[in-house]
């Protein structure tokens, strides 16, 4: 959305994905335990609910998310990969990894949704003289 006054900006939707991408590159970067993976549980959950209300409850990005978090994702989609990297054989690895494409492609087609409407918001204001 367009910033027209200086004082004020918008939280946007995509702004919810940006911050939950933060808060997983976050817990991604602790060591792995069995304290972290109540971290996680709780950061799933509410990125379940962010996404709820985001995109609505019956979403296929809903179900996205949640194979992602068994690190199954690649199995419902095809998610893409490095091609110098080597699989990962880590399972909580491949879950972050898997969380955070996910969460990647939400926020890339999120932020096109915004963009066009944005454009279609700021777009020429025109109206035609009154007809006789």
């Amino acid at each position: 959305m367009p910033n027209t006054n200086a004082s004020f900006t918008p939280y946007t939707r995509s702004d919810a994905l940006k911050e939950q991408l933060a808060r997983l590159e976050l817990l991604s970067s602790q060591d792995y335990t069995n304290a972290n993976e109540r971290d996680l549980m709780a950061f799933d959950i509410q990125t379940q609910s962010v996404l709820g209300r985001l995109y609505g409850e019956g979403h296929q990005y809903l179900e996205l998310y949640k194979y992602a978090t068994l690190g199954e994702a690649e199995a419902l989609v095809n998610l893409p990969e490095a091609a110098q990297e080597l699989p990962p054989t880590d399972s909580a690895k491949t879950r972050f990894q898997q969380r955070r494409q996910a969460l990647h492609a939400m926020l890339t087609e999120m932020e096109t949704l915004e963009a066009k409407e944005a454009s279609v918001l700021t777009g020429e204001d025109r109206e035609d003289p009154p007809s006789l």
